[in-house]
């Protein structure tokens, strides 16, 4: 397995990751967008690669409170089904934990739906803890 950047070449597969693995059915066109305008400064997106195919991927970011000290935020992190418990969720978030540690931060976030209790026996057996329960409102705006 290889863990690396990604790039815009990688659109095609976080978009079908992202579909098939979380749900969420976005153009491969706003991920190749999203991907090139990166902040480099305060996001990365690692891809997961075995034989040549990326089978998953983390999205993290600098995460700045007014009210503790800053944080890296998991944005998005996903394994294409195939590819579960062969060590590829584990390597994502230890890399993402890498960078978060090499940024000079202290403590890493996710949030993850309720639904997904498979997602959240992984993430307590890498050390992550349920903080608090939330209900996420959004609204759409005209």
């Amino acid at each position: 397995m290889r863990i690396r950047n990604a790039n815009s070449n990688d659109s095609i597969a976080i978009s079908k990751i992202s579909y098939e693995d979380l749900g969420y059915a976005c153009s491969i066109e706003l991920v190749a967008a999203r991907l090139d305008s990166l902040d480099s400064k305060r996001e990365v997106v690692f891809v997961a690669e075995l034989d040549k195919i990326v089978v998953g991927y983390v999205h993290a970011e600098i995460y700045n409170l007014l009210y503790a000290e800053s944080m890296v935020n998991i944005l998005g992190i996903a394994v294409a089904a195939a590819y579960r418990r062969h060590g590829v969720g584990k390597a994502l978030l230890n890399t993402a934990e890498d960078w978060a540690k090499s940024c000079g931060i202290k403590k890493i976030r996710l949030n993850s739906g309720a639904m997904r209790s498979e997602a959240h026996i992984f993430y307590r057996t890498m050390g992550y803890n349920n903080q608090k329960n939330q209900i996420r409102f959004t609204k759409e705006l005209q």
